[in-house]
């Protein structure tokens, strides 16, 4: 099990919606706004239906998860739903990151806020389906999450089914927000495709931060329960990260949904560099050594410490 029993989600933090239909909201603006161009990039890399996000789609996605409130969660929960997992994962980021990143960057953090939803639901990027995975607006600073999605990371993609595989991807939207705060989300924007791009560097900062996160989960106690939400992360929890990390590579997903891998077409990153970014971010703990952007060497984060 990865949370302490006693660990207490705080009520109303995680908002449920449900969706399943509706009419379709305004067409985002592409070229006009981080959120649009983010939203549209994990279409695309999740095999989702970028039209549907564009109010372009006559489909309509339905998840095969219930929604359960998430007002009364445990950590005895966490460990066995998976709606509850998120809550405490939302918990425990806020409770790192309320310290770290004013600590580190003297930016004092801003709570996301997170949606839980099943089918489709309205953002401030546009209306969004089940096809689109877990996804950060920026528009309304909001991190939305149907928890299907999980097992078709592991149905699909290949990854592991250990809870901290389902946390890293929490901590990567969550990542997302922090790159919202500080001002470098819109470098995605810019330059939104390539091996290179900032697309793919916004993304594997993301997965640092996400490291960065880990680093600290286990230690930071909560002020409610002035404990961790999280047990000490063992080597199979880290694994469990690396592994989802690793199963949404753009190198990964092009071989299996193609035949052939084309650099050019990346905005994630390859397997390998996600794995390697989320590490440098767990092994240090720093935010300063996620600084993607001035990297030389996408393959190689330790660079950055030299």
């Amino acid at each position: 099990m990865t949370f302490n029993e006693g660990a207490r989600g705080e009520a109303g933090r995680v908002q449920v919606q449900g969706g399943g239909g509706g009419g379709r909201g305004s067409k985002l603006a592409i070229g006009g706004g981080a959120g649009g161009i983010i939203v549209l990039i994990l279409a695309l890399l999740f095999g989702g239906d970028p039209g549907s996000l564009l109010g372009t789609s006559t489909e309509t996605s339905s998840s095969s998860s219930g929604l359960s409130s998430v007002d009364d969660c445990t950590g005895t929960d966490a460990n066995n739903d998976v709606n509850c997992r998120v809550t405490l994962t939302v918990g425990s980021l806020d409770d790192v990151w309320e310290q770290q990143l004013v600590k580190q960057t003297g930016t004092a953090y801003v709570r996301p806020e997170v949606i839980l939803f099943s089918g489709s639901v309205s953002t401030g990027c546009g209306q969004a389906t089940s096809e689109v995975g877990p996804f950060y607006c920026p528009a309304d600073q909001t991190a939305y999450f149907d928890t299907s999605f999980f097992q078709l990371l592991v149905d699909r993609f290949g990854s592991s089914a250990g809870p901290l595989a389902q946390e890293y991807v929490v901590a990567h939207e969550f990542g997302h927000h922090i790159q919202n705060q500080l001002g470098d989300i819109s470098r995605a924007q810019a330059d939104p495709q390539g091996a290179e791009s900032g697309a793919v560097r916004t993304e594997l900062q993301a997965d640092c931060y996400a490291g960065v996160w880990a680093h600290y989960a286990d230690t930071i106690p909560d002020e409610v329960t002035g404990q961790p939400f999280l047990k000490t992360l063992s080597q199979n929890d880290i694994r469990d990260a690396l592994s989802a990390a690793s199963s949404v590579g753009d190198d990964r997903i092009q071989q299996s949904t193609s035949g052939r891998v084309n650099p050019e077409g990346w905005t994630h990153g390859s397997s390998q560099q996600r794995q390697l970014w989320f590490a440098a971010g767990y092994k240090t703990g720093q935010v300063s050594a996620c600084d993607t952007y001035s990297a030389r060497d996408l393959n190689n984060p330790a660079a950055l410490a030299k």
